[in-house]
């Protein structure tokens, strides 16, 4: 489940799925479903006990979608795209069995958010950054009104969702998004640490105790991702999001 895009090995106990699609780790259709496959991978494999999601590209956990595949295409396209990741990628982590982390030592944006919060924990490093730029382009964080609100509150969620402003890991940690916060030399370590930590206990009650940690706290979650994937894909097709598209790749002002 590698491609040129995405790596995975297992090391130690620990499965590791590595973005590596330089120069911002920007997510096709065929990324995201090596991501899941890698996921369905890791679930099946009784000698992993955590999964660990990260990057190689320096600065960068991942920009988001590639916007190649949200401008001119049909509805359909987009709505197999969201599907992915949305759902699929949802669902694979929620079947996942074992604690997953995400490993963030640079900036993560739109996407790439949804990529790490569908993780159990996050750390990031202090260099780390944070966003939800779709509104600056037309389109809309969809994803993201279902899980933010839940997480640091409805207010300050709206402020983020709707301003498209970047924010530093201290800032997420204090909202309650990040779990910690490491100097970046130590994310690494840190992470190995905490994915041991989670490796050396009882697989079996590891499975069981993830599996009702999800059933309380998903609550609708999985029928709002479902909605959320056909507001995203109905806000992509106006005429207003294919100009602000357009002009982000052109790298000029909005029309």
């Amino acid at each position: 489940m590698s491609n040129d895009f995405v790596r995975y090995e297992v090391s130690n106990r620990i499965a590791r799925i590595t973005l590596a699609r330089p120069p911002v780790n920007a997510l096709s259709l065929a990324m995201i479903q090596t991501v899941i496959g890698a996921l369905r991978r890791a679930a099946g494999d009784e000698t992993v006990r955590a999964v660990v999601l990260t990057s190689t590209v320096s600065k960068i956990f991942c920009a988001g979608l590639d916007l190649k595949v949200l401008r001119g295409k049909p509805a359909d396209e987009i709505r197999t795209l969201l599907q992915a990741l949305y759902v699929e990628l949802h669902d694979a982590q929620h079947d996942l069995g074992k604690p997953s982390i995400a490993a963030i030592a640079g900036a993560a944006r739109g996407g790439g958010m949804t990529m790490a919060i569908t993780c159990d924990v996050l750390l990031a490093g202090w260099s780390a950054t944070f966003g939800y730029p779709e509104i600056d382009v037309g389109v809309i964080p969809a994803i993201h009104y279902a899980h933010l609100p839940r997480i640091i509150g409805r207010h300050r969620a709206f402020e983020l969702l709707f301003s498209g402003r970047s924010f530093d890991s201290e800032e997420g940690y204090r909202l309650g998004l990040v779990s910690r916060v490491v100097p970046d030399a130590e994310i690494e370590t840190a992470v190995l640490k905490l994915a041991e930590t989670f490796a050396a206990k009882s697989p079996a009650v590891m499975r069981l105790g993830r599996a009702a940690f999800m059933r309380q706290n998903d609550l609708d979650y999985r029928r709002s991702i479902a909605s959320a994937a056909e507001d995203f894909c109905n806000a992509s097709m106006t005429e207003a999001a294919q100009e602000g598209l357009q002009a982000f790749v052109d790298k000029r002002p909005r029309g």
